[in-house]
């Protein structure tokens, strides 16, 4: 349920080293409060440019009697000072605590935006080991796509780590519990979900998309069991990876489980049937193109992990 909207709108400038150049490219940020406290900015499914700066996941933040919590801090410092920004003007508590969902690079390297700030930074216990591993690679095409403009775009190792299975609860003021989990293999090897115990607003990281192609970078049949356990939730209020909610929780979850086991048992299929690779990605799941935004982008790419996976069954 929408209860606010704000937006803050702001210009970048390009530099070469000290020489400016006669570029700018300017982000209208909006803010949604979808409940007491917790407040939302829904990223937009283009690829990755200089016209959108990297902001591609939903990010947010939750205001607590006495600190605010940041959940994601967006695809670049850029992003990730908008976000900044918008808390500001909404209020003046200090931000305590910024939440990393997980390692990849539209959820995270906002994340330098708030040091100043000196929050804690809170991490699945998998999530620096993945960050060092493709930092390079991750800081190289950021680079590609925003030029300039990724400058000040970092990873930060976390102060908080969480062990898969186990759950830490913080305290934002009286009677304001976040809790905050760290989940076995799915969508990656080092998820982290946030669930504001007051609002009951559960925000899922990218154990969950909505309209979005789900993205698979692990593990498909665990991905599958966390989302059965998923299912079995009950939930009012919720922030997906990707998209703005349309339909129930229920609805929702049970969407991306269908697609994932289609691709789990077509998959499975083309493997038993002898089935190339390189031939069985452009066949597997491909009746679900028309659920799903950017399915051309990254649904051959779920079909291989799925198929690196089930190959050795």
């Amino acid at each position: 349920m929408k209860k606010f909207k704000g937006f803050v709108f702001t210009c970048f400038f390009a530099f070469a080293g000290n020489l400016f150049i006669n570029q700018s490219y300017c982000l209208s940020f909006e803010i949604r409060q979808i409940a007491d406290g917790n407040f939302v900015h829904y990223g937009v499914h283009d690829e990755r440019s200089k016209t959108n700066l990297g902001d591609n996941a939903n990010i947010g933040f939750i205001v607590g009697d006495t600190c605010v919590l940041v959940v994601d801090a967006g695809g670049s410092l850029s992003v990730g000072q908008l976000l900044r920004q918008a808390i500001r003007k909404t209020t003046t508590k200090p931000i305590c605590f910024v939440v990393v969902t997980h390692a990849h690079p539209d959820h995270f390297f906002g994340a330098a935006a708030f040091k100043e700030d000196k929050p804690k930074y809170i991490g699945h216990a998998g999530l620096y080991s993945q960050l060092r591993i493709r930092e390079r690679f991750y800081k190289k095409t950021l680079l590609q796509d925003l030029g300039d403009l990724a400058k000040g775009s970092e990873i930060i190792k976390p102060d908080i780590i969480i062990e898969a299975g186990n759950t830490l609860t913080i305290s934002l003021g009286k009677q304001h519990d976040i809790v905050v989990k760290a989940w076995q293999p799915a969508h990656t090897d080092h998820d982290l979900t946030v669930f504001d115990k007051r609002s009951d607003v559960f925000w899922t990281g990218d154990l969950l998309f909505v309209n979005h192609v789900p993205i698979l970078d692990f593990s498909i049949k665990s991905f599958i069991n966390v989302m059965k356990e998923l299912s079995m939730l009950s939930v009012a209020n919720f922030v997906p990876g990707h998209g703005v909610p349309q339909l129930s929780w229920l609805e929702s979850v049970n969407n991306q489980l269908s697609y994932l086991n289609i691709v789990l048992v077509e998959t499975r299929d083309a493997i038993k049937s002898g089935l190339r690779l390189m031939d069985a990605v452009h066949v597997v799941g491909w009746t679900e193109k028309a659920e799903w935004i950017s399915f051309d982008s990254f649904h051959r790419r779920n079909v291989t992990t799925a198929w690196t996976e089930l190959e050795w069954e």
